[in-house]
């Protein structure tokens, strides 16, 4: 009877040890389960509508599938994402893993302790990525952000309304002001256009006249800046009334309306007048020369990872993702945008390639603005430079000085 109980006993013994293994087992299982379901990467980026659809529908399933994640899309304007990152990281609760930000809003990033430092990890760049790409990630000797969208602006001209009159497209800023005077004198309206907007948009159009004339946006009164706001002070005169409206978006309107027949915007548009818009008589053309050289603002976005980032290894993947030759591809053929790689336009379409050729024109003279934390001072006083100047009439070099002071006060607080 004692052997009977004792064999009871061990069967009881070994059962309640293999439920409580069992039970162990599932709950790491379902330990697992949930890590496995909890997995998602939170990414911030600025993008229109059509460019979320790509992303989301393009770029973003192949990731996920490789990965087992999740990617969790964030809309975030550039100015926003600064203040979200301070009170995130104040609070200790970060709750974006993955940024990609203009790359003229990186300064305060980095002067704010929001973004890690990526020196270590230089190496992930691929060796075919734009070199020139890779320094508007760096301050101080170290890189804190990665390359994955540079942007530059190409213009684009009417081909139809330039053979009617005889007209080519501009090659220097003589060129510019008489095609700008024979439109207005053919049509009693101006036709030629600028952005504008008195805004950013504006900014990068008064940057590369700047620089074109040799001149420096940060000092402004220099001999450059002075030829620069002289020139625009008497092309002003003939440009298109929807000059004061005209922007990244508006313009796109203008160029495929026929309300402008020569403007420039970013590549992006190529595909919404022409490809979208049917408007085939809309031609890219080269970067006209100033009297000093050739210049295009070095535009678009950068990838970084901000402090604090709870998935910082799957970050650097999608990092890597983003920078591949596949992805670059996508971005290229489906939206439009340069490549940050010199190998990703293998699937550029026959009718895309006048325009990309205009593009890899003008990013080899594309330079980056400066990155300080003063450039919303430098913008305003740009804009409102343009305003006395071209619209009110007043004196070029007295205008120039009275913001050029402006600018020195701000770079010395």
């Amino acid at each position: 009877m004692k052997s009977f109980k004792k064999v009871v006993s061990l069967f009881l013994i070994s059962a309640l040890a293999l439920g409580a293994f069992a039970g162990c087992g599932s709950k790491e299982a379902a330990k697992e389960e949930v890590k496995e379901e909890a997995k998602v990467l939170r990414v911030s980026m600025a993008l229109g509508e059509s460019e979320w659809e790509v992303m989301k529908e393009k770029v973003f399933p192949k990731f996920e599938e490789a990965n087992n994640v999740k990617i969790e899309p964030l809309q975030i304007e550039p100015t926003d994402l600064i203040t979200k990152l301070e009170a995130m990281k104040e609070a200790d609760k970060m709750e974006i893993d993955i940024i990609t930000q203009d790359n003229m809003a990186l300064a305060q990033l980095v002067d704010k302790g929001l973004v890690e430092d990526l020196s270590e990890y230089r190496e992930l760049i691929p060796a075919e990525i734009i070199p020139s790409l890779v320094p508007v990630g760096e301050f101080s000797d170290k890189l804190f952000f990665m390359p994955y969208r540079p942007n530059v602006e190409i213009n684009l001209y009417n081909e139809n309304k330039f053979n009617e009159y005889g007209l080519k497209p501009p090659t220097n800023w003589d060129e510019l002001l008489e095609v700008a005077k024979t439109l207005k004198e053919k049509e009693g309206l101006g036709r030629v256009a600028i952005k504008g907007t008195l805004d950013a948009n504006t900014t990068v159009q008064l940057f590369e006249f700047i620089r074109q004339a040799g001149g420096d946006p940060l000092v402004l009164n220099d001999e450059g800046s002075v030829k620069a706001y002289t020139f625009l002070q008497e092309l002003y005169k003939y440009l298109s009334p929807d000059t004061k409206k005209a922007d990244w978006n508006t313009m796109n309107k203008y160029l495929a309306t026929e309300s402008v027949y020569y403007g420039a915007n970013w590549p992006f548009a190529v595909n919404v007048i022409v490809k979208d818009g049917e408007k085939e008589e809309i031609k890219p053309a080269m970067s006209f020369t100033g009297p000093v050289k050739k210049s295009r603002v070095l535009g678009g976005e950068v990838i970084g990872i901000p402090v604090g980032s709870q998935n910082k290894e799957l970050a650097f993947e999608f990092m890597k993702y983003l920078m591949s030759k596949e992805t670059q591809e996508i971005l290229v053929s489906e939206m439009g945008w340069p490549a940050a790689r010199t190998d990703a336009y293998g699937e550029v379409e026959e009718w895309q390639q006048p325009y990309f050729a205009a593009v890899n024109e003008a990013i080899q003279v594309a330079e980056a603005r400066p990155n300080v934390v003063y450039w919303d001072v430098v913008d305003k006083a740009l804009n409102d430079a343009l305003r006395e100047i071209a619209i009110e009439g007043k004196d070029v070099k007295e205008t120039l000085d009275k913001y050029a002071a402006i600018i020195e006060e701000a770079k010395n607080k």
